[in-house]
């Protein structure tokens, strides 16, 4: 989430939202209050909200309802929710239909009682959590594999893409001014090969950005010297997807999967 944060919190329980906003709004946070469904779709298009938290409205029913528009939206559909469902003793009459929660897509639910400043912390700890993204720079000269990349990148929450390279010169220069945390760099490019280029970055910005070295060809050369470069692990083209966006993960932790090795294939 970048920019200014804002919480829209959808409840017709009075007292309990004026107390939690109070309790957000000391996180230096805008909060957006509505009992209504109608009243959360009209404040909504004219202020896109960092999260969502959906309690109870009336008639029941009304705020899965909600929940389904805002998936429907496309500008709005990745905005995280938060359920916040009615007392165990409402159920019947207030709270969320057991095949509604079925098909909710909701990072958290909590079910009241539940205290405005317990709560606020939880939500906090969320948007937090929302807001850590790993920054990725792409750098291969072939159009295919960046494509490739960026789509499988793409598709994940915690992954954003600053920028792509097709050259190790344009990978130094995008990744000083673009300050990725993760640089996936190809060894072989032309006017600077990913090697040198690797070398090159970490003398313009020392160890603040980590490098994965990608290469069709997972030779002990290739891996040898990528080490020396000061490249923090190697991943192979030919890897699974599954395994790059763990490679990217890690690297990001300062770290690399499988067995405290840093190099992966």
């Amino acid at each position: 989430m970048k920019g200014e944060r804002s919480i829209l919190i959808v409840d017709e329980e009075v007292d309990f939202c004026t107390s939690l906003q109070q309790n957000l709004e000391s996180n230096d946070c805008e909060i957006i209050v509505a009992s209504s469904s109608e009243r959360a779709k009209q404040v909504t298009l004219s202020r896109k909200p960092s999260l969502v938290v959906l309690g109870t409205i009336m008639p029941r029913g009304e705020a899965y309802r909600l929940h389904q528009w805002f998936k429907q939206n496309p500008s709005l559909k990745e905005v995280p929710h938060v359920v916040l469902d009615a007392s165990p003793e409402n159920h019947l009459t207030r709270g969320w239909r057991r095949d509604e929660g079925m098909r909710l897509e909701a990072v958290e639910y909590f079910c009241k009682p539940i205290k405005p400043e317990a709560f606020a912390r939880e939500i906090w700890n969320l948007i937090e959590a929302e807001a850590a993204e790993i920054k990725v720079l792409i750098a291969d000269d072939h159009a295919m594999v960046r494509e490739g990349i960026r789509t499988l990148l793409n598709l994940q929450n915690d992954i954003y893409i600053v920028g792509e390279a097709t050259n190790g010169i344009e990978a130094i220069e995008k990744a000083v001014d673009l300050a990725p945390d993760v640089v996936l760099m190809d060894i072989v490019m032309p006017e600077v090969n990913g090697i040198e280029a690797t070398k090159k970055l970490f003398t313009e910005v020392k160890n603040k950005i980590k490098v994965l070295m990608l290469s069709q060809y997972d030779d002990e050369q290739n891996l040898s010297a990528s080490r020396e470069a000061g490249a923090l692990g190697f991943v192979s083209k030919n890897s699974a997807s599954a395994r790059l966006l763990e490679a990217v993960r890690a690297a990001s932790r300062d770290e690399m999967p499988g067995k405290g090795q840093k190099y992966v294939s």
